[in-house]
């Protein structure tokens, strides 16, 4: 006799994922206001407006639920279809302003992740692994940025490597959140400048031939 498959319902599913997805925003925010070490499984349940068991079978531990904060953090981010439009621009002053623009985007709209997980950092036992995580497709697409940036003329003055760590500090989050968190620029201020800042050093042409106008 044929053993009976046990049935999902695809409502009930939808009502765990939506609930989930709640459990996780409200965690991160918490984490991002209060700090990860200062919010309690408690705390994450009365916000997204659950019991605390429902926080442990959805979503796991505080831990967890942090892994999946940087899980979805890197899920949404969006890197690979902004890439490709940057690496099919051809012009070095067209790809710098593109990467102010695109990086300026992604961290304001995952500003929460990021300060979530930042604020874990002094007390998650791997703390830095996640954060490494958290960076690590972000990195890559700066690397990317900078090997392309090379093929073009003129190509940036110094090293391929040199400039894919400008990159990163220009326009990697702490660049972005030393600007607006901790002088209180607005993301455009920030975007115009750290934009204005990269072209002048790695489009020098560009800028003498402004400065001759």
């Amino acid at each position: 006799m044929p053993s009976k498959r046990a049935y999902v319902s695809p409502l009930r599913e939808q009502a765990a994922a939506r609930t989930r997805a709640l459990i996780l925003q409200r965690a991160a925010e918490l984490f991002a206001g209060r700090g990860y070490g200062r919010v309690t499984v408690a705390d994450i349940a009365a916000a997204a407006g659950v019991a605390a068991k429902t926080v442990f079978a959805s979503a796991g531990s505080k831990s967890d639920i942090l892994d999946r904060i940087v899980d979805q953090g890197v899920a949404d981010s969006g890197y690979e279809q902004a890439m490709r439009q940057v690496l099919a621009l051809r012009t070095p002053e067209a790809v710098v302003k593109a990467l102010a623009r695109g990086t300026r985007l992604g961290n304001e709209e995952q500003f929460t992740v990021h300060e979530a997980i930042r604020k874990a950092l002094p007390v998650h036992e791997h703390g830095e692994a996640l954060w490494e995580r958290a960076t690590a497709d972000y990195r890559l697409a700066l690397r990317a940025a900078a090997r392309h940036l090379h093929t073009l003329n003129p190509p940036p003055p110094g090293p391929e490597d040199e400039t894919a760590d400008l990159l990163w500090f220009w326009f990697g989050p702490t660049g972005w959140r030393t600007l607006v968190v901790e002088n209180g620029w607005p993301w455009d201020r920030a975007e115009e400048a750290l934009g204005r800042t990269a072209v002048a050093t790695l489009c020098p042409d560009r800028c003498t031939d402004r400065c001759s106008d």
